[in-house]
């Protein structure tokens, strides 16, 4: 049974940082890309950055290019959203996802990934 479960949301300030992480398990992590969605109400959820396989890989929303940084660590299972400079439009639930696709393939639309966990509630104060 596949399990992604993230943590490390919560209520920052405007400006302020959060580290999500996102454990794995009943799956060959290391074998598949990995996503980072953000989802508001009303809303679909929306791709804010991927990883390849191996981490030498990445890709960013325009929204959070220079801000936010994926990366992941396959001994631990764990994929990671470091998010700096944060902003009030920040404010949302993030979830972790995986794509069986190809281990190179990094897609943003919400419907290539297969697994994902049940979120992490973000939410910046102005």
């Amino acid at each position: 049974q596949v399990q992604l479960v993230e943590s490390g949301g919560g209520l920052v300030q405007a400006g302020g940082s959060l580290r999500l992480s996102c454990a794995a398990s009943g799956l060959a992590f290391g074998r598949y890309p990995m996503g980072w969605f953000h989802q508001t109400p009303g809303k679909d959820r929306e791709f804010v950055a991927g990883i390849n396989w191996s981490g030498d890989s990445t890709y960013y929303a325009d929204s959070v290019k220079g801000r936010f940084t994926i990366s992941r660590d396959n001994a631990k299972n764990t994929v990671y959203l470091q998010m700096n400079s944060l902003k009030p439009e920040d404010t949302a639930i993030y979830y972790c996802a995986a794509t069986t696709l190809p281990p190179n393939t990094v897609p943003t639309e919400s419907r290539a990934y297969r697994y994902w966990g049940q979120g992490t509630q973000v939410t910046v104060s102005s």
